[in-house]
């Protein structure tokens, strides 16, 4: 493995790449071949460039373009597509470039990456390589966050069509019509020799800084070996809403000190009945299930002012 300063060193000389972009992604089939030619404007050498449409295209093209030992490798997509090629680059000397065609596109903000594709791109040519944690959830690897409950429903539910015309507010608009049915868990979370026991609609277990376009605290990020554990309101539908409205418009001004969350290397979760469990996004199995830490364990093109455990 190179160091960090080598393979920046190398990106910037060299601007050897792969680009994998996921036309299934909000902004993915509208930018596929502006990015394209982007990055080929900005000299970068394309060893490969993968277009994926359909569903279990896209670990095939990351896995491909990652062959191609590129010194970064360049995708396109949401949270989940970013997640799966973080995945696939842990502890790899190869570089995640980080064009944000998603709907929240929560990782890019974390490790502040602008969602502008023009300035991303700027990123990846005067930028630098800097480490990231990853949370295991199970055996998966993921880059965000973790959510039991109502999200899991969301995102089994959340009509690709309504994503790619409504963004970011497709998934309050599909929690609202799932809510009325929707029963509260119990759940049980073991960190270390404490135990807390909680009834929610919705448990998260974060990895990085944001969710749902917006801060989770104003000290949360991806490179802290922290794990953040929170419910979103207790056991009323109305509690949940108050919640996601307090955490969307306070979310930079409070801290892992503060209430309810829990910030840890290292949880079990257990619930009442099985619940079903999302992972960035996708769906990963049900409860119960033991989240950890990767750290420094994924290496990423950032803004060359980016701070740097």
């Amino acid at each position: 493995m190179r160091t960090k300063q080598e393979l920046t060193a190398a990106i910037r000389r060299d601007r050897r790449a792969a680009l994998v972009i996921n036309a299934g992604s909000r902004r993915g089939r509208e930018h596929c071949e502006r990015a394209r030619a982007r990055l080929v404007a900005a000299g970068f050498d394309l060893l490969g460039t993968y277009r994926t449409d359909r569903p279990g295209q896209l670990e095939e093209s990351v896995a491909a373009a990652a062959d191609l030992k590129p010194d970064v490798l360049v995708v396109g997509g949401g949270d989940g597509t970013l997640s799966t090629a973080g995945r696939l680059l842990a502890h790899r000397d190869i570089a995640l470039g980080l064009l944000p065609l998603g709907t929240t596109n929560n990782f890019a903000r974390t490790v502040s990456v602008p969602l502008d594709l023009d300035d991303a791109i700027a990123v990846l040519t005067q930028g630098k390589v800097i480490d990231v944690d990853l949370g295991i959830a199970g055996e998966r690897r993921f880059t965000n966050h973790v959510g039991v409950g109502l999200s899991a429903d969301i995102m089994l539910r959340t009509p690709p069509r309504l994503k790619r015309v409504s963004g970011r507010i497709a998934y309050p608009l599909t929690a609202l019509a799932l809510l009325g049915r929707h029963r509260p868990l119990r759940a049980t979370v073991r960190a270390g020799d404490t135990t807390h026991e909680l009834v929610t609609h919705q448990l998260y277990v974060a990895n990085g800084g944001f969710h749902a376009g917006r801060p989770i605290t104003a000290d949360a990020d991806a490179d802290d070996r922290l794990l953040v554990a929170y419910p979103v309101g207790g056991a009323s539908r109305r509690g949940l809403i108050r919640a996601t409205v307090r955490n969307a418009a306070t979310g930079h001004r409070r801290t892992l000190r503060d209430e309810p969350f829990l910030a840890v290397g290292e949880l079990w979760l257990e619930t009442d009945r099985p619940a079903r469990v999302e992972v960035d996004g996708e769906l990963c199995g049900t409860t119960p299930i033991r989240v950890g830490v990767d750290a420094n364990a994924l290496r990423v093109m950032a803004p060359a002012d980016s701070p740097d455990r």
